[in-house]
């Protein structure tokens, strides 16, 4: 399994443009890891997690071909992971030489959002398919579960474990420490990859709520470990910086490499 982070920023984006905090700052002199855009994924360039308004760009600069994604799993409504008015590109008239619909998977609110900005598109191009949260279904030849998230309490957030070709991810963000059923339905598990929200920096609480802090995600592994989640080999890999969080890149990876943690940055590909 494949799995290509295309974004790896907050709402915001990092560096935040309107902003002249000083890790924003740095972020624009030193460039690089340090260039954030709104968070998404891609699994073996046919599973893409989320559509955020920096899709059209991350797809230019990482010479992806959109086309080939079949099933798009989406985790919330929130602006910087759901733009579903610029799905209307791949419609008919306008992409050409398409074989297959996209599927749009997603709560009640995902696809409200969808029929209001496609829907009138549906058919040949779009297939939309309402969850449910602990109800497993199949994309393909992917298993997938959506599981509830702790984010936003007018909404029913989700996220994602995916298994294919014998290997089992977690895409677990946005979400702070996760409701006790997620917990209950993650126990011996065995993961081979989970994927964390670490929005903020330290914050002093090691069960934040909404999104994870750099304490929450120490809290997390401890907990992977003690309930069987995660293979002993298995990867966490930690997403969704926010520049609030004062640090840049060299000093997340500085944090948590020694504890066997991947700083996610925009570009990184890796291998399951």
């Amino acid at each position: 399994m494949k799995i290509h982070f295309l974004g790896t920023a907050a709402a915001e984006g990092f560096p935040n443009v309107f902003c002249r905090c000083e890790s924003c700052v740095k972020a624009r002199e030193l460039g690089g890891k340090n260039i954030r855009t709104r968070s998404s994924a891609i699994i073996d360039d046919t599973i893409k997690f989320d559509y955020s308004p920096d899709s059209y760009m991350q797809a230019l600069r990482d010479n992806l071909d959109y086309s080939l994604i079949e099933h798009m799993l989406v985790t919330h409504t929130h602006m910087d992971h759901f733009n579903a008015l610029d799905l209307e590109c791949r419609r008919i008239g306008i992409a050409h030489d398409l074989e297959h619909p996209m599927h749009i998977y997603g709560n009640d609110a995902v696809m409200a959002h969808t029929r209001s900005a496609i829907g009138r598109f549906e058919g040949e191009r779009y297939k939309f398919h309402l969850l449910r949260p602990f109800e497993t279904f199949y994309a393909g030849d992917a298993k997938v579960t959506p599981l509830l998230a702790d984010h936003d309490k007018m909404e029913t957030c989700l996220l994602y474990v995916v298994e294919k070709g014998g290997k089992k991810l977690l895409y677990g963000h946005d979400s702070g420490w996760f409701p006790e059923p997620t917990w209950a339905w993650l126990k011996d598990q065995e993961l081979d990859c989970a994927i964390l929200d670490c929005t903020h920096g330290y914050t002093g609480k090691s069960r934040d709520r909404n999104h994870m802090c750099i304490e929450t995600v120490f809290e997390a592994q401890r907990e992977f470990q003690a309930n069987n989640i995660l293979k002993p080999d298995g990867k966490i890999v930690v997403t969704h910086f926010s520049h609030n969080s004062k640090l840049l890149y060299e000093e997340f990876n500085d944090i948590f490499s020694p504890a066997g943690i991947i700083t996610a940055y925009d570009g990184l590909i890796l291998t399951i």
